[in-house]
């Protein structure tokens, strides 16, 4: 303490001792106290406006309302824990100004002010690292790494060093000795510490083969998630499943097991129609020239059956086919007509994908009919305008099998096995 402290110090003793009853030690002690607190909140409520004052200016000229409000208060508090902590260093600084060396009182500060500033220190950091995470979201494109995975390791080390420093000040020891006792418990820790080891290996895995990132569709059927990641972090990655339903997927299950990630469907603009209609095979039969002739009236086909019947024709000539027999020669069958008709129709659609695969093939006959397949891509990957199209498609194509002479395979029902009993009776 310099002359002047000491003086002062001495002089509130004297007064004390005169005017106030008891010890004048402790009474002092009192003063010291209040004198810290009292200049403590000061300086809190002074740094607290300053800075509301500041942050109001910068956060008025952020573009989307609800983001302002978020990083804002974020900002808000991150100022309110700096500003505990310098409290904590002022309070110490004060009190070693007016109380001399080696008093108890003074060790008691100076112990719960240690432990202050470094609850303080770490939950600004903890603050800190939330204001990067939140400008990283606010950000239109998403880049892929896992910095929510990072953050959160960032957060688990700066509290296990924290708590090994509060605990070796408390001890007054060095920390290097708590350091050097933990290596006999490192099996313990690696069991304790697993998930978070394995998640953030996993993260780093995934960014680094760009695997994943939030706002992917993802597709994993082991954990019954189906929807959109909308967090990924050190130890889980959510997903929104379409039915609203929140799924919780280890980190490093996506590492370990198979999953399905829609966003290269998204990337490329178009989503795949791959389904089947199935023709009664009983209905299947070559065209007669009164067909063929009602047929070419249509626009779709016309240009096709101009230009295939002629080549039939002239084959069939040039081989001297017989074709009065049904076997002999060529013809033109109303499945081949109908199947030439839907490629047609695909690539005259508007909301058909021209440049990804179109085709329209036969599958294998089953007891259920002759699969008629669509495989084509939309120019949406919009999940309504989607199952509009391909809803519309397949109305068509049912409305205009008739004309085609075809008729859909469908399996008998109960109450056609009715109808047939009573046609019986």
């Amino acid at each position: 303490m310099t002359e002047t402290r000491a003086y002062l110090r001495d002089s509130l003793l004297s007064w004390f001792e005169q005017h106030v009853p008891g010890n004048a030690l402790l009474w002092y002690d009192i003063l010291v106290l209040l004198w810290v607190a009292l200049f403590a909140v000061l300086l809190h409520f002074l740094l607290r406006s300053s800075a509301k004052q500041i942050l109001k200016k910068y956060f008025s000229s952020l573009d989307t309302p609800s983001n302002k409000s978020a990083t804002a208060e974020l900002a808000l508090c991150l100022v309110k824990r700096v500003s505990l902590a310098l409290q904590g260093a002022v309070v110490v600084i004060q009190a070693k100004l007016w109380l001399a060396e080696g008093v108890a009182f003074l060790r008691i500060i100076e112990i719960v002010t240690d432990q202050w500033i470094m609850l303080f220190s770490l939950l600004s950091l903890f603050t800190l690292l939330d204001i990067f995470q939140a400008l990283s979201d606010r950000r239109r494109s998403q880049v892929h790494f896992p910095l929510r995975g990072l953050l959160q390791t960032v957060k688990l080390i700066a509290s296990i060093l924290t708590g090994i420093l509060a605990v070796s000040l408390l001890m007054d020891k060095s920390p290097l000795i708590l350091l050097s006792g933990l290596g006999a418990l490192s099996a313990v820790l690696l069991l304790v510490f697993k998930d978070p080891i394995l998640g953030l290996v996993a993260g780093i895995q995934l960014s680094a083969n760009n695997m994943l990132a939030v706002g992917d569709w993802l597709e994993m059927p082991k954990y019954g998630a189906d929807g959109d990641v909308v967090d990924i972090a050190l130890t889980t990655v959510k997903v929104k499943n379409w039915d609203k339903t929140i799924t919780t997927i280890p980190t490093y299950a996506l590492i370990s097991d198979s999953f399905k990630n829609w966003r290269g469907m998204s990337e490329s603009g178009g989503r795949r129609i791959k389904r089947s209609i199935h023709l009664e095979m009983s209905s299947v039969c070559f065209l007669d020239k009164a067909q063929i002739a009602e047929l070419k009236k249509a626009q779709l086909i016309s240009e096709y059956i101009s230009s295939k019947v002629p080549a039939i024709e002239k084959e069939n000539s040039d081989k001297k086919a017989d074709m009065t027999v049904l076997q002999n020669g060529r013809r033109l069958t109303n499945v081949g007509t109908f199947r030439q008709y839907l490629l047609s129709f695909l690539k005259s659609h508007p909301h058909i994908h021209q440049g990804m695969t179109l085709m329209v093939r036969q599958l294998e006959p089953t007891s259920d009919g002759l699969p008629m397949q669509i495989y084509a891509f939309t120019n949406t990957t919009n999940w309504n305008e989607y199952e509009d199209i391909q809803s519309d498609i397949f109305d068509h194509i049912i409305a205009v099998l008739p004309a085609f002479s075809l008729r859909i395979h469908e399996s008998p029902t109960g109450n056609d096995i009715r109808s047939l009993a009573q046609y019986k009776n």
